[in-house]
């Protein structure tokens, strides 16, 4: 009997010297009440009833979310903000000996320093700076904590609540920028349209120009050319003075044959002209048709033409005589379209006579 009791007691001797460590975590020996050694993960021997062995600690990082804290921004406004923790223990021992309870500890430090952060900056800069404030808050608790055995490895403002009207305003002043911008957009479109739009009216005008001053160019070109092609031709023929009378005095009756025309005159060259016909055609210059009180009086005849001539002699006094006769028709419609109630005693020139070639 007294052997089984024995064996009893050693069994329950030597489990309870013998303990087992898990990966990434640490456990803090005391003796006699005293800190004895840190256990690392694997097989640990231990005196029994004498050694005590803390509670394990996790090596691993660890997160811890605090609650909204209500903080004061540098314009006094109260906005509620809450936080999230990474940190790893680094020292079994200092956590154990130097802080009689870390995370709230952590917690405690964290929302006093964010105060202080926060403290010194407006609600826009809170809003728009956590990267600046997340630094400030890891470097405090990091120096802090250091001691106890933690290291912070990241601090980061999980939300940021301004109160109620201050959230209703912020919302108007961004529905008030979006509609801002909105209009700005849709003006620089409108604007880069109509520049678009007056870009193409002033290419397509300035087109238009270029092939209606080319056009007007090559026009006024051709028109040159064929002006110097009858000049020259007209050289060419080398017309006398009678056949430039002639010409000039066939363009009496257009002249005058206009709807327009009231009144026409009669340009000074109209009797040089007139009288180189009247040689052409053999009229002498005292010769015409002479106006009396009772009527007019009969035109004379031409002068015979010479039998020598020939037949084309005969043909260009014959045009002759019917210029000389358009020219005198021209004069009395010009002078009975000046003075339509005056009679008028001119008489067209008769056709001459044929002239026989041979």
């Amino acid at each position: 009997m007294a052997l089984v009791v024995l064996a009893v007691f050693l069994f329950i001797l030597a489990a309870a010297a013998v303990r087992i460590v898990p990966q990434a975590r640490a456990g803090v020996v005391e003796r006699l009440g005293r800190y004895n050694r840190t256990l690392q993960p694997g097989l640990t021997l231990v005196v029994p009833f004498v050694d005590r062995v803390k509670p394990l600690l996790d090596l691993r990082e660890q997160v811890v979310t605090f609650p909204p804290q209500p903080v004061i921004t540098e314009d006094n406004l109260v906005v509620q903000i809450d936080t999230v923790i990474y940190f790893t223990v680094t020292d079994a021992k200092a956590v154990t000996y130097e802080v009689a309870n870390p995370l709230q500890a952590i917690e405690q430090l964290t929302v006093t320093t964010l105060r202080n952060v926060i403290g010194g900056m407006t609600l826009e800069q809170t809003l728009t700076s956590r990267d600046s404030i997340n630094s400030q808050l890891r470097a405090v608790l990091d120096d802090a904590t250091g001691r106890w055995g933690i290291r912070v490895n990241r601090v980061e403002l999980k939300s940021v609540d301004p109160p109620r009207t201050v959230q209703e305003a912020m919302e108007k002043q961004m529905r008030a920028e979006r509609d801002r911008r909105a209009t700005i957009l849709t003006a620089q479109g409108v604007k880069q349209s109509q520049i678009l739009t007056a870009e193409g009216e002033k290419q397509a005008a300035v087109l238009t120009a270029e092939g209606a001053r080319t056009a007007a160019i090559l026009r006024a070109e051709g028109e040159a050319k064929a002006i110097d092609t009858v000049f020259r031709a007209i050289h060419a023929g080398a017309p006398d003075e009678r056949l430039l009378s002639y010409q000039y005095l066939q363009m009496l009756p257009e002249l005058a044959r206009g709807d327009a025309n009231k009144v026409f005159v009669i340009p000074s060259e109209f009797s040089q002209a007139f009288a180189n016909l009247r040689s052409a055609v053999g009229i002498a210059p005292g010769e015409g048709a002479a106006e009396s009180a009772d009527g007019p009086a009969a035109p004379p005849r031409p002068a015979p033409v010479p039998a020598s001539h020939d037949a084309v002699d005969a043909r260009a006094a014959a045009d002759a005589a019917d210029a000389a006769r358009a020219a005198q028709e021209a004069a009395a419609e010009a002078d009975s379209a000046a003075n339509p109630l005056a009679p008028t005693g001119r008489m067209p020139i008769p056709a001459p006579l044929p002239v026989d070639a041979s």
